[in-house]
Protein backbone atom coordinates (compact mmCIF):
# COMPACT_ATOMS: atom_id res chain seq x y z
CA UNK A 1 0.00 0.00 0.00
CA UNK A 2 1.63 3.16 -0.96
CA UNK A 3 1.96 6.10 1.38
CA UNK A 4 -0.31 8.35 -0.58
CA UNK A 5 -3.47 6.20 0.22
CA UNK A 6 -5.87 6.94 2.04
CA UNK A 7 -5.72 6.57 5.65
CA UNK A 8 -9.32 5.62 6.21
CA UNK A 9 -8.85 3.16 2.75
CA UNK A 10 -5.88 1.60 4.97
CA UNK A 11 -8.26 1.47 8.06
CA UNK A 12 -10.94 -0.68 5.92
CA UNK A 13 -8.23 -2.83 4.65
CA UNK A 14 -6.55 -3.20 8.58
CA UNK A 15 -10.37 -4.41 9.54
CA UNK A 16 -11.14 -6.17 7.38
CA UNK A 17 -7.51 -8.38 7.81
CA UNK A 18 -8.24 -8.65 12.04
CA UNK A 19 -11.36 -10.32 10.79
CA UNK A 20 -9.56 -12.62 8.92
CA UNK A 21 -6.63 -13.22 11.96
CA UNK A 22 -8.30 -11.87 14.28
CA UNK A 23 -11.62 -12.86 14.64
CA UNK A 24 -12.87 -9.43 14.71
CA UNK A 25 -16.52 -9.29 14.02
CA UNK A 26 -18.90 -6.34 14.47
CA UNK A 27 -19.75 -2.72 12.36
CA UNK A 28 -17.71 0.41 12.71
CA UNK A 29 -19.00 3.97 12.06
CA UNK A 30 -17.20 7.82 12.12
CA UNK A 31 -19.52 10.99 11.16
CA UNK A 32 -18.68 14.46 11.45
CA UNK A 33 -21.89 16.94 11.57
CA UNK A 34 -24.29 14.12 10.71
CA UNK A 35 -22.25 12.97 7.65
CA UNK A 36 -20.69 9.24 7.22
CA UNK A 37 -16.78 9.47 6.92
CA UNK A 38 -16.41 5.84 7.78
CA UNK A 39 -18.08 2.67 7.85
CA UNK A 40 -16.80 -0.97 8.03
CA UNK A 41 -18.53 -4.20 8.56
CA UNK A 42 -16.70 -7.22 9.11
CA UNK A 43 -16.99 -10.84 10.10
CA UNK A 44 -20.61 -12.55 10.48
CA UNK A 45 -24.06 -11.85 12.81
CA UNK A 46 -24.60 -15.42 13.17
CA UNK A 47 -21.43 -17.83 12.23
CA UNK A 48 -23.80 -20.82 12.10
CA UNK A 49 -25.71 -19.66 8.48
CA UNK A 50 -22.54 -17.61 7.68
CA UNK A 51 -25.03 -13.83 7.82
CA UNK A 52 -22.50 -11.10 7.07
CA UNK A 53 -22.42 -8.50 9.67
CA UNK A 54 -24.51 -5.31 7.63
CA UNK A 55 -25.08 -1.72 8.51
CA UNK A 56 -28.52 -3.01 9.49
CA UNK A 57 -27.35 -5.53 12.06
CA UNK A 58 -28.09 -4.98 15.61
CA UNK A 59 -25.88 -5.86 18.61
CA UNK A 60 -25.93 -5.85 22.25
CA UNK A 61 -24.28 -2.90 23.19
CA UNK A 62 -23.83 -4.21 27.00
CA UNK A 63 -23.54 -1.09 29.71
CA UNK A 64 -23.69 1.73 26.43
CA UNK A 65 -27.04 0.90 27.79
CA UNK A 66 -26.30 3.48 31.19
CA UNK A 67 -26.70 6.33 28.81
CA UNK A 68 -30.38 5.35 27.81
CA UNK A 69 -31.25 4.66 31.63
CA UNK A 70 -29.73 8.20 32.08
CA UNK A 71 -31.67 9.61 29.87
CA UNK A 72 -34.99 8.27 30.69
CA UNK A 73 -34.41 9.67 34.84
CA UNK A 74 -33.47 13.25 33.62
CA UNK A 75 -36.68 13.44 31.15
CA UNK A 76 -38.28 12.07 34.69
CA UNK A 77 -36.66 15.03 36.76
CA UNK A 78 -37.60 17.51 33.81
CA UNK A 79 -41.02 16.31 34.15
CA UNK A 80 -41.69 16.81 38.07
CA UNK A 81 -41.69 13.17 38.81
CA UNK A 82 -38.79 13.46 40.84
CA UNK A 83 -35.14 15.27 41.47
CA UNK A 84 -31.84 14.51 41.73
CA UNK A 85 -31.63 15.10 44.90
CA UNK A 86 -34.64 12.93 45.85
CA UNK A 87 -33.71 10.25 48.69
CA UNK A 88 -34.43 6.96 46.66
CA UNK A 89 -35.92 5.48 50.46
CA UNK A 90 -38.88 8.22 49.32
CA UNK A 91 -39.89 6.70 46.11
CA UNK A 92 -39.24 3.00 46.21
CA UNK A 93 -41.19 1.23 48.78
CA UNK A 94 -39.25 -1.55 51.17
CA UNK A 95 -40.18 -4.31 48.86
CA UNK A 96 -38.86 -2.74 45.53
CA UNK A 97 -35.57 -2.19 47.44
CA UNK A 98 -32.25 -2.77 48.41
CA UNK A 99 -33.22 -3.98 52.13
CA UNK A 100 -29.60 -1.76 53.39
CA UNK A 101 -30.49 1.05 51.54
CA UNK A 102 -29.12 4.14 53.57
CA UNK A 103 -31.88 6.50 53.72
CA UNK A 104 -29.07 9.43 52.39
CA UNK A 105 -28.72 7.87 49.05
CA UNK A 106 -30.30 9.97 46.56
CA UNK A 107 -30.79 9.97 42.37
CA UNK A 108 -27.89 11.99 42.22
CA UNK A 109 -25.36 9.15 43.88
CA UNK A 110 -26.94 6.69 41.42
CA UNK A 111 -26.41 8.55 38.09
CA UNK A 112 -22.80 9.46 39.15
CA UNK A 113 -22.08 6.10 40.59
CA UNK A 114 -20.98 7.83 44.42
CA UNK A 115 -23.96 5.85 46.09
CA UNK A 116 -21.66 3.56 47.81
CA UNK A 117 -24.13 0.22 47.29
CA UNK A 118 -22.85 -3.18 47.14
CA UNK A 119 -23.00 -4.67 43.64
CA UNK A 120 -23.99 -7.45 42.08
CA UNK A 121 -21.09 -7.59 39.50
CA UNK A 122 -18.05 -5.83 40.88
CA UNK A 123 -16.04 -4.52 37.80
CA UNK A 124 -13.02 -3.33 40.47
CA UNK A 125 -10.32 -5.94 39.94
CA UNK A 126 -8.84 -4.56 43.29
CA UNK A 127 -12.27 -5.49 44.90
CA UNK A 128 -12.57 -8.86 46.81
CA UNK A 129 -16.30 -9.02 45.22
CA UNK A 130 -14.45 -8.80 42.03
CA UNK A 131 -16.08 -11.26 39.09
CA UNK A 132 -14.12 -12.26 36.29
CA UNK A 133 -16.31 -13.69 34.32
CA UNK A 134 -20.12 -12.19 34.33
CA UNK A 135 -21.53 -15.60 33.18
CA UNK A 136 -20.82 -17.07 36.33
CA UNK A 137 -23.62 -15.14 37.82
CA UNK A 138 -26.14 -17.27 36.27
CA UNK A 139 -24.53 -20.60 37.40
CA UNK A 140 -27.27 -20.41 40.20
CA UNK A 141 -29.94 -17.87 39.65
CA UNK A 142 -31.27 -18.87 35.50
CA UNK A 143 -30.18 -15.35 33.45
CA UNK A 144 -33.61 -16.45 31.65
CA UNK A 145 -35.56 -15.44 34.84
CA UNK A 146 -34.13 -12.18 34.85
CA UNK A 147 -37.07 -9.59 32.81
CA UNK A 148 -37.42 -6.97 35.30
CA UNK A 149 -34.99 -5.13 37.48
CA UNK A 150 -36.86 -6.27 40.47
CA UNK A 151 -35.26 -9.66 39.54
CA UNK A 152 -31.67 -8.77 40.09
CA UNK A 153 -32.65 -7.91 43.84
CA UNK A 154 -31.70 -10.89 45.34
CA UNK A 155 -28.28 -10.67 43.47
CA UNK A 156 -27.53 -7.57 45.59
CA UNK A 157 -30.60 -6.62 47.96
CA UNK A 158 -29.48 -7.69 51.05
CA UNK A 159 -25.70 -6.80 50.66
CA UNK A 160 -23.99 -4.36 53.49
CA UNK A 161 -23.49 -0.73 51.74
CA UNK A 162 -19.29 -0.07 51.10
CA UNK A 163 -19.93 3.07 52.66
CA UNK A 164 -22.05 6.07 52.85
CA UNK A 165 -23.21 7.87 49.70
CA UNK A 166 -21.41 10.95 48.56
CA UNK A 167 -17.93 9.92 49.78
CA UNK A 168 -15.86 7.56 46.77
CA UNK A 169 -16.63 7.58 43.19
CA UNK A 170 -17.22 3.19 42.11
CA UNK A 171 -18.76 2.07 39.12
CA UNK A 172 -22.16 0.12 39.86
CA UNK A 173 -24.44 -1.90 37.57
CA UNK A 174 -26.62 -2.30 40.98
CA UNK A 175 -27.08 1.59 41.21
CA UNK A 176 -28.63 1.28 37.56
CA UNK A 177 -30.59 -1.50 38.78
CA UNK A 178 -31.83 0.69 41.55
CA UNK A 179 -32.73 3.77 38.77
CA UNK A 180 -35.11 0.94 36.55
CA UNK A 181 -36.64 -0.09 39.35
CA UNK A 182 -36.99 4.00 40.52
CA UNK A 183 -38.37 4.71 36.66
CA UNK A 184 -41.15 1.46 36.87
CA UNK A 185 -42.01 3.16 39.74
CA UNK A 186 -42.90 6.81 39.03
CA UNK A 187 -44.27 5.64 35.35
CA UNK A 188 -46.01 2.44 36.37
CA UNK A 189 -44.59 1.08 33.25
CA UNK A 190 -42.36 -1.44 32.66
CA UNK A 191 -38.91 0.06 32.14
CA UNK A 192 -38.29 -1.19 28.46
CA UNK A 193 -41.08 0.67 27.61
CA UNK A 194 -39.97 4.11 28.88
CA UNK A 195 -37.31 3.80 27.60
CA UNK A 196 -38.59 3.28 23.92
CA UNK A 197 -41.18 6.33 24.30
CA UNK A 198 -38.93 8.90 26.19
CA UNK A 199 -35.55 7.73 24.32
CA UNK A 200 -35.55 5.84 21.47
CA UNK A 201 -38.72 7.07 19.98
CA UNK A 202 -37.60 10.97 19.90
CA UNK A 203 -33.93 10.19 18.97
CA UNK A 204 -35.40 8.07 15.52
CA UNK A 205 -33.70 4.84 17.13
CA UNK A 206 -36.25 2.59 14.91
CA UNK A 207 -34.16 0.12 14.56
CA UNK A 208 -33.02 -0.43 18.42
CA UNK A 209 -35.05 -1.84 21.35
CA UNK A 210 -34.46 -4.59 24.23
CA UNK A 211 -34.68 -7.80 22.43
CA UNK A 212 -34.96 -10.93 24.61
CA UNK A 213 -32.61 -13.52 23.40
CA UNK A 214 -35.17 -16.16 23.00
CA UNK A 215 -36.97 -14.02 20.47
CA UNK A 216 -36.78 -14.56 16.52
CA UNK A 217 -35.83 -10.64 15.71
CA UNK A 218 -34.24 -10.12 12.54
CA UNK A 219 -30.89 -8.80 11.50
CA UNK A 220 -29.65 -9.09 15.44
CA UNK A 221 -25.97 -10.20 15.83
CA UNK A 222 -25.37 -13.85 18.07
CA UNK A 223 -23.14 -12.39 20.98
CA UNK A 224 -19.87 -15.61 20.57
CA UNK A 225 -17.48 -16.41 23.23
CA UNK A 226 -14.68 -19.16 24.32
CA UNK A 227 -14.83 -20.65 27.63
CA UNK A 228 -10.93 -21.38 26.79
CA UNK A 229 -8.74 -19.62 24.04
CA UNK A 230 -8.47 -21.98 21.65
CA UNK A 231 -12.09 -23.45 22.29
CA UNK A 232 -15.00 -23.57 20.51
CA UNK A 233 -16.85 -20.35 20.04
CA UNK A 234 -20.33 -20.52 22.08
CA UNK A 235 -23.05 -18.21 22.14
CA UNK A 236 -23.71 -16.46 24.84
CA UNK A 237 -27.42 -16.98 25.07
CA UNK A 238 -26.58 -19.04 28.62
CA UNK A 239 -24.13 -16.22 29.53
CA UNK A 240 -26.07 -12.91 29.92
CA UNK A 241 -29.91 -11.83 31.38
CA UNK A 242 -31.97 -12.84 28.14
CA UNK A 243 -33.40 -9.36 28.16
CA UNK A 244 -31.43 -6.04 28.78
CA UNK A 245 -32.33 -3.46 31.28
CA UNK A 246 -31.29 -0.77 33.17
CA UNK A 247 -28.01 -1.65 33.35
CA UNK A 248 -26.81 -2.95 30.47
CA UNK A 249 -28.04 -5.36 27.16
CA UNK A 250 -29.92 -3.11 24.90
CA UNK A 251 -29.91 -4.03 21.29
CA UNK A 252 -28.78 -1.06 18.84
CA UNK A 253 -27.58 -0.11 15.54
CA UNK A 254 -24.29 1.88 14.88
CA UNK A 255 -26.42 4.54 12.68
CA UNK A 256 -29.03 4.28 15.74
CA UNK A 257 -26.19 4.90 18.11
CA UNK A 258 -25.53 8.24 15.85
CA UNK A 259 -28.79 8.89 15.74
CA UNK A 260 -28.58 9.12 19.80
CA UNK A 261 -25.53 10.49 20.47
CA UNK A 262 -26.84 13.42 17.91
CA UNK A 263 -30.01 14.28 19.96
CA UNK A 264 -27.91 13.91 23.35
CA UNK A 265 -25.97 16.86 22.04
CA UNK A 266 -28.58 18.91 20.19
CA UNK A 267 -30.97 18.85 23.68
CA UNK A 268 -33.55 16.80 21.98
CA UNK A 269 -33.37 13.97 24.82
CA UNK A 270 -32.25 16.18 27.54
CA UNK A 271 -33.55 19.98 27.19
CA UNK A 272 -31.89 22.37 29.77
CA UNK A 273 -31.04 20.05 31.95
CA UNK A 274 -27.63 18.64 29.30
CA UNK A 275 -25.45 20.99 30.96
CA UNK A 276 -25.93 18.80 34.41
CA UNK A 277 -25.89 15.49 32.59
CA UNK A 278 -22.61 16.70 31.10
CA UNK A 279 -21.09 18.41 34.41
CA UNK A 280 -18.55 16.08 36.09
CA UNK A 281 -19.95 14.84 38.99
CA UNK A 282 -17.32 11.97 39.96
CA UNK A 283 -13.81 11.24 39.38
CA UNK A 284 -12.45 8.24 38.08
CA UNK A 285 -8.88 7.44 39.27
CA UNK A 286 -7.50 7.60 35.41
CA UNK A 287 -8.49 10.95 35.07
CA UNK A 288 -12.13 10.57 33.50
CA UNK A 289 -15.01 12.41 35.16
CA UNK A 290 -17.96 10.90 35.51
CA UNK A 291 -21.40 12.87 34.46
CA UNK A 292 -24.36 11.21 34.76
CA UNK A 293 -25.13 8.16 33.15
CA UNK A 294 -21.49 9.11 30.51
CA UNK A 295 -17.81 9.13 31.30
CA UNK A 296 -16.10 12.28 30.61
CA UNK A 297 -12.69 12.02 29.01
CA UNK A 298 -9.21 14.02 29.08
CA UNK A 299 -9.29 14.56 25.44
CA UNK A 300 -12.56 16.40 25.11
CA UNK A 301 -15.31 13.49 24.13
CA UNK A 302 -17.66 12.01 26.45
CA UNK A 303 -19.76 8.98 25.94
CA UNK A 304 -19.63 5.19 27.25
CA UNK A 305 -18.42 1.65 26.61
CA UNK A 306 -19.60 -1.36 27.78
CA UNK A 307 -18.73 -5.42 27.79
CA UNK A 308 -20.41 -8.29 28.39
CA UNK A 309 -20.00 -12.41 27.96
CA UNK A 310 -19.73 -12.20 23.30
CA UNK A 311 -20.35 -8.17 23.39
CA UNK A 312 -18.02 -4.92 22.71
CA UNK A 313 -19.37 -1.66 22.64
CA UNK A 314 -18.08 1.87 22.22
CA UNK A 315 -19.96 4.95 21.36
CA UNK A 316 -18.08 8.41 21.67
CA UNK A 317 -18.74 11.96 20.59
CA UNK A 318 -15.99 14.74 20.38
CA UNK A 319 -18.24 17.68 20.47
CA UNK A 320 -15.67 20.64 19.45
CA UNK A 321 -14.87 18.46 16.40
CA UNK A 322 -18.75 17.06 15.74
CA UNK A 323 -17.42 13.85 15.42
CA UNK A 324 -19.21 10.74 16.45
CA UNK A 325 -17.60 7.21 16.75
CA UNK A 326 -19.28 3.34 17.23
CA UNK A 327 -17.80 0.46 17.83
CA UNK A 328 -19.83 -2.96 18.20
CA UNK A 329 -18.51 -6.22 18.48
CA UNK A 330 -20.24 -9.88 18.58
CA UNK A 331 -17.39 -11.34 19.86
CA UNK A 332 -15.43 -11.53 22.82
CA UNK A 333 -11.88 -11.21 21.56
CA UNK A 334 -10.81 -7.44 23.06
CA UNK A 335 -10.60 -5.58 20.07
CA UNK A 336 -12.75 -2.67 20.95
CA UNK A 337 -10.00 -0.31 22.23
CA UNK A 338 -7.99 -1.35 19.19
CA UNK A 339 -10.18 -0.77 16.64
CA UNK A 340 -11.17 2.71 18.36
CA UNK A 341 -7.58 3.74 18.62
CA UNK A 342 -7.04 2.52 14.69
CA UNK A 343 -10.38 4.65 13.95
CA UNK A 344 -9.17 7.69 15.90
CA UNK A 345 -5.58 7.35 14.03
CA UNK A 346 -7.08 7.70 10.42
CA UNK A 347 -9.79 9.85 11.31
CA UNK A 348 -6.97 12.23 12.39
CA UNK A 349 -5.04 11.53 8.77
Amino acid sequence: MSVESDPLEVLAAELTSWGKTRDLSGAMLLTRGGERIFEACVGYADRATRTPVTPATRFGIASVTKMFTACTVVSLVRDGLVAFETPVVDVLPPDRRPSTLLPAVTMHHLLCHTSGIADYCEEDESSPAYLADYADLWSELPSYSLNRPADFLPLFGDLAPYRPPGELFQYSNAGYIVLGLVVEELTGRPFTEVVQERVFDPAGMSASGFFRLDEPVPDVAVGYRREEPDGPWRSNVYSIPVVGGADGGAICTTHDLDRFLRAYADGSLLGPLREVVLSRHACWDDGRGEGYGVHLYPDGRYGHGGGDPGVEALAYRWPEDDVHLVVLINTQVGLAVEVRDAMITAWRG
